[in-house]
């Protein structure tokens, strides 16, 4: 019998990994990416994505230079990987990024791997980026996903090795992180949106200058973050003053933290400041998604204070930012991909026209300058119909800025 035919599948995959990087892994112009299209189970995958990315390195100038014999450690800091729909850092991408980390530090010891911070930026060569994203169109919480990885020059600020490869879901656990979790909107700003594009692009070209031009204020939004997430809220708060203070540092993540660490604080007054400018920076960017969390089939909110407690804030704070800004908006209602297309564009409707009246309640002048819209579950980012936290986005508000005539 033919050995080949009864190998597992990760084990072809990583030899269909194995032959790309002969014959496109050396990272010189003209080279082109890893890409692994078979399904591979995801701790496979991860490693034929890390591997790959490497392999592409070997050839290159810098990589081939060595010092007596030895080897010489390049440091590398990883800008902490996001999942490319939604922006957010969830513990499926944790997880890649723990296991990149440990494949690069055990069969990699050219590479020094170094904590993504300010100090750190000034002495690496390299900066790794990476993202997860559902693969496939439809519902489903078990779709594969897609790994990408791109290593960055720093000096050059050139691409020189990227990969993609595709993982099986093995359960992972696609909840967001808590500092994404808590959050009222959808964190997704330019600076996000050109990280996530610096990890899918090609070796030879130069990643995101938007992203890369803040990338020293990302270093302390991280910090700030991952304090966050550990309950520290008083140093959250101030780690994302600090970030805002930096050149560049006025990113929505910021913004965003102060409002998030500031209502943890119990400091009502600072957290409906910091969400006025949250949503002047989403008007000023023309889109702003919210998270209002309805009763299933029901335009009324979630009935947990912890949940929609700050719900009249944020309402009054978009009625007064967007009164203020003189502008029209669409307000688009969402839901998640379960039930009926049909129910779920009447939900989505009625829900919008719910918020437009809340607004208007606010502000009556809103009433000839808003305009309500459902659009089901057509616009969905994370797709999976769990109705869970994991896929809050999709069960969102969004408020667009229109032409005014046109309202």
């Amino acid at each position: 019998m033919n050995k080949n035919a009864i190998a597992p599948r990760w084990l072809k995959g990583l030899a269909i990994a194995a032959t790309l990087l002969m014959l496109g892994g050396a990272g010189c112009q003209g080279t082109g990416p890893t890409v692994v299209s078979e399904e591979l189970p995801f701790e496979q995958a991860a490693i034929a994505a890390t591997d790959g990315l490497v392999g592409q390195t070997q050839k290159l100038p810098a990589f081939l230079a060595k010092v007596e014999a030895k080897v010489v450690k390049r440091p590398v800091v990883v800008d902490p990987m996001l999942d490319a729909a939604s922006g957010q850092q969830t513990g499926a991408t944790r997880l890649l990024e723990q296991r990149v980390i440990e494949r690069l530090r055990a069969q990699h010891p050219q590479f020094e791997l170094l904590a993504f911070q300010g100090t750190n930026l000034q002495r690496a060569q390299y900066l790794l980026t990476g993202t997860m994203t559902r693969a496939g169109q439809g519902s489903g919480a078990r779709k594969p996903f897609k790994i990408d990885l791109a290593l960055v020059e720093m000096g050059s600020r050139n691409i020189v090795a990227q990969a993609s490869v595709l993982a099986r879901d093995d359960a992972l656990d696609a909840r967001p992180t808590p500092y994404y979790q808590d959050s009222p909107i959808l964190v997704k700003d330019q600076a996000v949106d050109g990280y996530i594009r610096t990890a899918h692009t090609a070796p030879g070209q130069p990643a995101d200058p938007y992203y890369f031009a803040r990338i020293a204020a990302a270093a302390v939004i991280n910090d700030a973050t991952n304090a966050y997430n550990a309950s520290r809220y008083q140093d959250a708060l101030g780690l994302y003053n600090h970030a805002l203070a930096t050149p560049n540092g006025e990113q929505l993540r910021a913004l965003n933290g102060v409002y998030l660490a500031s209502w943890k604080l119990g400091r009502v007054q600072e957290a409906e400041q910091a969400f006025g400018r949250v949503v002047a920076y989403g008007l000023a960017t023309r889109n702003l998604g919210v998270k209002f969390l309805f009763n299933p089939g029901s335009t009324d909110f979630w009935p947990d204070p912890k949940i929609s407690g700050p719900y009249a804030l944020w309402l009054r704070q978009i009625a007064r930012q967007a009164a203020a800004s003189n502008v029209c908006m669409d307000v688009i209602g969402h839901t998640s991909h379960t039930g009926s297309e049909a129910t779920n564009d009447r939900l989505s409707l009625a829900r919008a026209v719910a918020i437009k009246q809340k607004l208007e309640a606010e502000a009556g002048e809103l009433a000839s300058r808003t305009r309500a819209s459902g659009m089901g579950w057509r616009q969905n980012i994370i797709g999976t119909g769990t109705d869970d936290v994991s896929d809050a986005l999709d069960r969102r508000v969004e408020f667009k800025i229109v032409d005014c005539r046109a309202s």
